[in-house]
């Protein structure tokens, strides 16, 4: 009888302390609060690339409306590049090239909860970029970048009919769920890597402190939406070691880097894929988890109609400018043993394999009737690695302002300087991408294996654009190294170098 009553309070206390730690467990994860992040970064197209494959803006907006109708506390954020580079933004309406209108456009209605400034933001005028932060009804937020004016360096503005916002220098988002709150501050830094006379970039490092200080005391958690690289966002997560995640841009590629308790993630391009960050806090301990996984944006993944439908309006009238000179821009007209790689970085300072497609396109459009070809690494605007299965509308996408390409008699002595200064220029857009060009092991340039001639004549196929001396400012016409240029009409493949690369590719499938 004992040993049955002995049984029987045992079971009885452990039931008692089952149930406690039921209502305990219960206790705590009703005083949590959850809530997401959503992170896209280096976005440049609105639409899916790849024939339809991957990216696409409006199925972005899918998954962020479904994940907000599970978890209200949802929010959508970018890591910078969205205004340019783009084959749509160098398309014309009324007059004007759009210059990131669309882009604007698509991302009001995806309802950003808040974006941060990169390098490519400023590829475009002072004007122009004006123009798209009034038109933007999303919140803008950089902790080193500044507008550059005549008179001081002060935040850039907002400007709507009934009132002025300023860029915000930090920002907070108050996450509720019932009673029960959670602040979380952000400071967001760009790397200076586009210097433009209206753009003022402070220290990265020193503004990112300043920023911090400034919010750590008013927020529960402080994290970084940033446009560096890699190491920098490193360097910054060691400098300030309270942060405990960064959602970044600059690369083009998915990464989830640790650097001591932070956590750095950047996704995909051209919203290949996107992160899905899911944070838990407790505001009694004021602990904070997450969970980050990477989700791929492909074609199983659902449009959301409002945004498709704005998203189809824009990429009609890219089709429509497209087919005055090809057919069929989604035709896949090569398949290339390895993606092209058309970033700013490698065409800017190497020979690259997109490089060597399209100089070689270039001497084709001659029937080969030239002795090298060259092109500036800065006409290269898509900022991406091309898929090996190259369409059309890849090429466009690289080269967006298209132009001629020019045949032109130079004396070697010319045509020296001109390798030279692009040499010169290793790292920025007057870097060439050559044919038929290499180098000697004692750094002198040969033709075709051969050193140069000072005063032999070189026929060159040149992009029209080096000719107009921006680039190189002494490539001209009236330079008396320039014996002849021959302008091709518009019939011609050389009439325009996307077309010419577009037939030489088709013709070597």
């Amino acid at each position: 009888m004992k040993k049955i009553t002995f049984l029987w309070m045992a079971v009885v206390f452990a039931i008692l302390v089952f149930s406690c730690k039921e209502k305990n467990n219960e206790k705590q994860e009703d005083s949590l609060i959850t809530f997401k992040f959503l992170q896209v970064n280096d976005v440049y197209e609105i639409a899916p690339l790849g024939g339809g494959a991957y990216g696409g803006m409006a199925r972005v907006a899918h998954v962020r409306d479904s994940i907000a109708k599970e978890n209200p506390n949802t929010y959508l954020f970018m890591a910078g590049d969205f205004l340019n580079p783009s084959l749509l933004g160098t398309i014309k309406v009324d007059g004007e090239r759009l210059k990131g209108k669309h882009m604007v456009e698509v991302m009001n209605a995806m309802y950003f909860n808040l974006v941060t400034f990169g390098n490519h933001e400023f590829d475009i005028k002072e004007n122009e970029f004006q123009q798209r932060l009034n038109e933007s009804t999303f919140p803008w937020m950089s902790s080193n970048v500044r507008h550059l004016t005549e008179n001081d360096t002060v935040p850039f503005q907002i400007l709507k009919p009934n009132d002025t916002l300023e860029v915000a220098d930090t920002y907070i988002i108050s996450v509720r769920e019932g009673e029960k709150e959670v602040k979380i501050g952000f400071l967001g830094v760009t790397l200076p890597a586009n210097p433009k006379d209206y753009v003022y970039y402070g220290d990265i490092y020193k503004e990112a402190g300043r920023a911090y200080n400034n919010l750590k005391d008013k927020v529960d958690v402080v994290v970084g939406l940033t446009h560096l690289e890699i190491e920098q966002d490193k360097e910054l997560a060691k400098q300030l070691p309270g942060i405990p995640f960064i959602m970044g841009g600059h690369e083009h590629n998915a990464m989830l880097v640790k650097e001591g308790e932070t956590t750095i993630t950047k996704a995909d391009a051209n919203a290949k894929s996107m992160y899905i960050h899911t944070f838990t806090f407790n505001p009694e301990t004021k602990s904070l988890t997450r969970d980050s996984k990477l989700f791929f944006i492909d074609d199983k993944v659902a449009s959301d109609p409002k945004v498709e439908a704005i998203v189809g309006k824009w990429t009609s009238l890219l089709d429509e400018k497209i087919k005055e000179i090809i057919d069929d821009p989604n035709e896949v007209i090569y398949t290339a043993e390895s993606p092209l790689d058309g970033t700013d970085s490698a065409s800017r300072s190497i020979q690259t394999n997109l490089g060597d497609i399209i100089t070689e396109a270039m001497a084709w459009a001659y029937n080969n009737d030239v002795d090298a070809a060259l092109v500036n690494g800065g006409s290269i605007r898509v900022d991406d690695m091309l898929p090996a299965a190259v369409s059309g509308m890849d090429i466009f996408r690289a080269l967006p302002f298209g132009g001629n390409v020019v045949k032109v008699a130079l004396k070697g002595k010319l045509l020296k300087e001109v390798l030279d200064y692009g040499k010169s220029k290793r790292g920025k857009g007057a870097y060439l991408q050559r044919y038929n060009v290499t180098e000697d092991q004692q750094g002198d340039w040969l033709v075709a294996g051969k050193p140069i001639t000072p005063n032999k004549t070189y026929n060159v196929a040149f992009s029209d654009f080096l000719l107009k001396g921006y680039d190189i400012p002494f490539l001209t016409p009236e330079n008396k190294g320039v014996l002849s240029v021959y302008q091709p009409k518009e019939t011609e493949p050389a009439g325009d170098v996307r077309k010419a690369i577009i037939l030489y590719l088709k013709q070597n499938k």
